[in-house]
């Protein structure tokens, strides 16, 4: 599913791409073309007005290439030098009603057969302008009607159609290398893009897989509990209350599970809902010490803790109470007998830290990442036996981020482990 993705992200990317690619080239090949062509156009014009028109009935052999006086031309019959300077090569014939040549003008050594094959040409074409390759050489022309006949202004273009033949060449040559280039790079992001997705959908996979886990040991319970009153009908609900507190057990297990999920999808739908006001940490913090002074005493527990006074931040003190619960209930179950929890409020640069320490077994740094994840234990069997689900670390994290704050973890592996909670300080 996750190749096809890419595939046609990647197909998506490399045809847009060379669309824009395709468009900028042909508007650049335009633009250039369009130019090329005036300056052609621009040329022969200007050229027309140098060389002569033929006058009278006078005639001059094509062969001999002589020139009658007029324009461009000197007294003894030559072009101006400064008429033709850093021009390209052009000559004019001179025609007939019926296209026979009566005059031919040049001021450069031309092959008379060269004027008769020009000539061709233009009768082919047969409009007032045109291109047309001759030899290995591109020839540009204008035709002006005279009296007696038509006059035809040839000039050589190869100069500029060479250009233009090396912009395809190049064009095709740079868009190859780049669509080359951008295959391999939009692959490479494409992965990149679809990563994400991708770790969201295992992450989905495996939500749902767990979650099926947990709910499935409860249902099985109260199934087998179940067949065991009905196994025994003729027995009083005093005597089967045993069966009947299992099933009480394991419902209300799948209410807190059920409850727990529904509140993180509540949180994750909730963000821009959410109202914060400003509210005594400090207080808070020791409220919940004295709510839970005593489970910490059943369990044989040291506690030690440390509140600075009147640290106030901004947010909802209901949900940062639930935090505060979930980190010293965690901190409670996963502390070794009769070890010691610290609890340390203090003021910091622009934030107020939270931090709470158990002593233990600890956290393996490979694990200090994803204990945060929904469902994650580092260690099943033993977080099974202390009835939790793995949602309490989750819970906790997205309210946090939903405060803008930071949580994790640092760990010692045989020691202690200590989470880290920070909230922005008014």
């Amino acid at each position: 599913m996750f190749n096809k993705l890419r595939n046609r992200f990647l197909i998506v990317n490399l045809v847009t791409i060379s669309v824009l690619m395709l468009l900028a080239f042909a508007s650049i090949y335009t633009i250039t073309y369009r130019n090329a062509q005036n300056d052609i156009r621009s040329e022969l014009s200007r050229i027309a007005t140098i060389y002569p028109r033929n006058a009278g009935n006078g005639q001059m052999p094509p062969n001999q290439g002589g020139m009658n006086n007029a324009g461009g031309m000197n007294n003894n019959g030559q072009p101006n030098d400064n008429a033709f300077t850093e021009r390209s090569l052009s000559f004019s014939i001179e025609t007939d009603s019926n296209w026979n040549m009566t005059a031919a003008h040049s001021p450069f050594e031309m092959d008379s057969t060269l004027y008769q094959s020009a000539l061709t040409e233009a009768k082919t074409i047969n409009k007032d302008n045109g291109q047309f390759k001759l030899d290995s050489s591109d020839w540009a022309f204008i035709k002006q009607p005279t009296g007696s006949g038509y006059k035809l202004i040839f000039l050589d273009i190869t100069a500029q159609q060479d250009i233009l033949r090396n912009l395809i060449y190049t064009f095709a040559a740079v868009g190859l290398i780049m669509l080359v280039a951008l295959y391999f790079t939009s692959r490479f992001f494409a992965n990149r893009s679809i990563q994400p997705v991708k770790e969201a959908f295992d992450k989905q996979k495996q939500f749902i897989a767990d979650a099926s886990h947990e709910l499935k040991t409860p249902l099985a319970i109260i199934n087998t509990n179940a067949d065991v009153l009905l196994s025994n009908r003729e027995e009083t609900i005093e005597s089967q209350a045993r069966w009947l507190e299992y099933i009480k057990l394991e419902t209300e297990r799948m209410a807190r599970l059920t409850n727990d999920l529904l509140y993180l999808t509540e949180m994750e739908g909730s963000r821009t809902q959410m109202v914060y006001t400003p509210f005594d940490l400090s207080e808070t913090t020791e409220r919940i010490i004295l709510t839970m002074e005593a489970v910490i005493f059943e369990k044989e527990l040291t506690l030690d803790y440390h509140i600075e006074p009147n640290l106030r931040v901004n947010g909802s003190q209901e949900q940062i109470h639930q935090v505060i619960m979930i980190l010293l209930d965690n901190a409670i179950k996963y502390a070794n007998a009769q070890g010691t929890i610290t609890i340390m409020l203090k003021r910091q640069p622009h934030e107020v830290s939270l931090t709470v320490t158990n002593t233990g077994e600890g956290i393996a740094p490979e694990h200090l990442t994803s204990i945060f994840d929904r469902f994650y234990r580092t260690d099943t069997s033993r977080a099974r036996k202390q009835g939790g689900y793995g949602l309490g670390l989750a819970i906790a994290s997205s309210i946090v981020d939903q405060h803008s704050g930071k949580l994790y973890a640092t760990s010692t592996i045989g020691e202690s482990t200590t989470f880290h909670l920070q909230l922005n300080a008014i």
